[in-house]
């Protein structure tokens, strides 16, 4: 499946925003300049890019908690996103969300959770939902290599499987559950591999190569839609910084790491476009400068923003609010 041009300048442009954002916040709390917690996706870009070119605005993404790339490339924007990560008015839940809870369901980002395994259960009743509703909407779940290894994801597979749900589990296996290496937490080589277990095709491509993703994604996604039913994918990248920020990852030989960068998939992108003849330097530097410049503007509205007002706590719940005294 050729992608065409100006999808292919648009996945880089999504990349480089997603690292742009990333490099951002490594900067900012790294010097001083701000505090926030979050768990990094350097290094993953390129499964996240094609997510955002391979999805409709009205399909749905559930993630998790290392998912700033995925928040990106499926529209959520980065000023909302940022002002979740540091509390502020501005963020997609008003600041209340926090890292690990962003949701943005007018661009189909319907949950990022923060416990290992719980998205392909929702992902399961979102996938039902648009099957009662007669919708040909797809719901994407994006998730570790980690959380196979958990009862939530085996029950939500066999599930979505069995009853052909319109899904597409997509992992994105960077190598190392939190900071345990994948070799030691399952006995199969493969992730794509478990996909025999429930009866569904099982994907295993390269997680760097973003024309790869997007050709094995576009497939299942189109498979889902017509009515056949799940696929699982999965994606073979690499986690460029530590399993949360600060974490000095000393579980990560040093070879590995410096072999996995050496492979970054922004340039490696890059350099397709103008070896292809896609996108020449300047057109390609012009977008790497609009991402930076995309991402300053978004800091600067987030850090002028306030936190949420005491009387935010009484909003957004889903019972009768109960008075405490401040």
């Amino acid at each position: 499946m050729t992608q065409s041009v100006d999808v292919q300048r648009r996945l880089y442009a999504l990349m480089v925003l997603m690292k742009a954002a990333d490099d951002r916040l490594s900067k900012g709390i790294s010097t001083g300049e701000f505090m926030c917690v979050y768990w990094p996706s350097r290094g993953q870009e390129a499964i996240a890019a094609a997510m955002g070119v391979s999805l409709r605005q009205d399909d749905r993404l559930v993630t998790t908690y290392r998912g700033l790339h995925d928040l990106i490339g499926k529209g959520v924007p980065l000023q909302e996103i940022y002002g979740e990560l540091m509390g502020r008015t501005v963020g997609a839940a008003r600041g209340k969300g926090g890292t690990m809870h962003i949701a943005k369901p007018e661009v189909g980002v319907m949950l990022s959770t923060g416990i290992v395994g719980a998205g392909p259960p929702v992902a399961v009743g979102l996938a039902m939902a648009a099957r009662r509703q007669g919708s040909d909407r797809v719901t994407v779940v994006s998730f570790g290599d980690g959380a196979t290894n958990t009862g939530s994801f085996h029950e939500a597979a066999n599930m979505a499987a069995l009853w052909d749900l319109p899904m597409v589990f997509v992992c994105q296996n960077n190598l190392y559950a939190e900071m345990t290496p994948t070799a030691d937490t399952m006995k199969l080589e493969h992730v794509a591999d478990r996909a025999a277990g429930y009866g569904m095709p099982g994907v295993r491509v390269d997680g760097n190569d973003p024309l790869a993703v997007a050709e094995a994604l576009q497939a299942a996604v189109e498979r889902a839609r017509r009515g056949d039913g799940p696929t699982l994918l999965e994606c073979v990248t690499f986690r460029f910084r530590g399993h949360y920020f600060g974490d000095r990852m000393p579980y990560i030989p040093k070879e590995q790491l410096a072999e996995a960068m050496a492979a970054d998939p922004v340039p490696r992108f890059r350099r397709h476009l103008i070896d292809s003849g896609v996108c020449d330097d300047d057109e390609l530097t012009r977008i790497d400068e609009g991402a930076l410049s995309e991402v300053e503007s978004a800091l600067k509205v987030v850090m002028a923003a306030e936190s949420p007002s005491v009387e935010e706590l009484d909003r957004d719940v889903y019972a009768t609010p109960i008075k405490y005294p401040v």
